[in-house]
């Protein structure tokens, strides 16, 4: 345990201690990515440009990135499942592995015809979630890609919609909440069957008859910081624009446009869910509200 608290450490401040990094990848779906499970079901087309998954009532599919990060930008363009897409579950985010991971989400719940998605987002530290926040969309997410994206840095997490900001999360570990900084996540992605609890509870579960339900991947892009490849932490490898997110904040304009989202997008938040939380809201709620 002892060493891998000091390794967790030395990446850590590796990454502080210079003053620009990050990497910037146009990347090719079969270089940064592994398909870890489908039985075929996931594939990689048009020479490595374009991933998609499948779902069928036998199975799911899904993959992962070959490489680690520790705080970056990560952007990834999606086209959602069209039609009758109840029950099922597109899940895209970060996480380390182990009982106490971190992990940042995006999950796209799926919806009778007609209704709109849920985008549904959270965040763990030392293995601890419930933190979700979630959210409508402003146009119909099946109908072309649209570019959902995470910076992470030491102070916060900003989750984009098309550049617009829908959630920020503060570090609060002065309040004594933990905060996802020491572990390395990897980037995973998946198609799944969730009818029992994805759609209006459960109570709406998977038509079959509209399999296979399928949902498309391009223009994956990382500025972030590689741990095992001291390289990519270098200096010489980023420039203050592509290293912009490690000190990335919410100027007045994303503020405001964060508000709009909140006003006329969001439809649940822990941090207002005074029936989940009897005895008072966690700690973190007082910045991240």
């Amino acid at each position: 345990m002892a060493s891998s608290s000091s390794s967790s450490k030395l990446v850590f401040l590796m990454c502080f201690m210079i003053s620009a990094f990050g990497i910037a990848i146009a990347a090719k779906f079969d270089q940064e990515f592994d398909i870890t499970w489908g039985d075929g079901r996931a594939k990689i087309l048009n020479n490595g440009d374009l991933l998609t998954l499948s779902l069928d009532k036998i199975s799911g599919s899904g993959f992962q990135s070959k490489n680690e990060y520790l705080f970056g930008k990560i952007d990834m363009q999606l086209k959602l499942v069209p039609g009758n897409s109840a029950g099922t579950v597109t899940a895209y985010y970060l996480s380390s592995q182990g009982p106490t991971h971190d992990e940042i989400d995006f999950e796209f719940l799926g919806n009778l015809s007609g209704d709109p998605y849920t985008l549904h987002t959270n965040v763990f530290s030392q293995g601890k979630g419930n933190r979700e926040q979630q959210f409508h969309l402003w146009f119909d997410p099946t109908a072309d890609f649209h570019t959902y994206s995470i910076t992470w840095n030491p102070q916060r997490i900003i989750f984009y919609v098309d550049g617009t900001p829908i959630r920020e999360y503060k570090n609060s570990e002065s309040m004594g909440v933990s905060y996802p900084k020491n572990q390395p996540m990897r980037i995973y992605s998946s198609l799944w069957n969730a009818d029992d609890w994805a759609t209006r509870g459960g109570l709406v579960k998977t038509d079959w008859s509209q399999a296979p339900f399928s949902a498309s991947y391009r223009n994956f892009n990382a500025n972030a910081c590689i741990p095992s490849s001291p390289s990519s932490c270098s200096s010489n490898s980023a420039t203050s624009t592509r290293s912009s997110w490690l000190n990335e904040e919410l100027d007045n304009t994303s503020q405001e446009r964060l508000k709009w989202v909140h006003k006329n997008y969001m439809v649940y938040n822990y941090c207002t869910d005074s029936k989940r939380f009897p005895q008072g809201f966690p700690a973190d709620c007082l910045q991240n509200s």
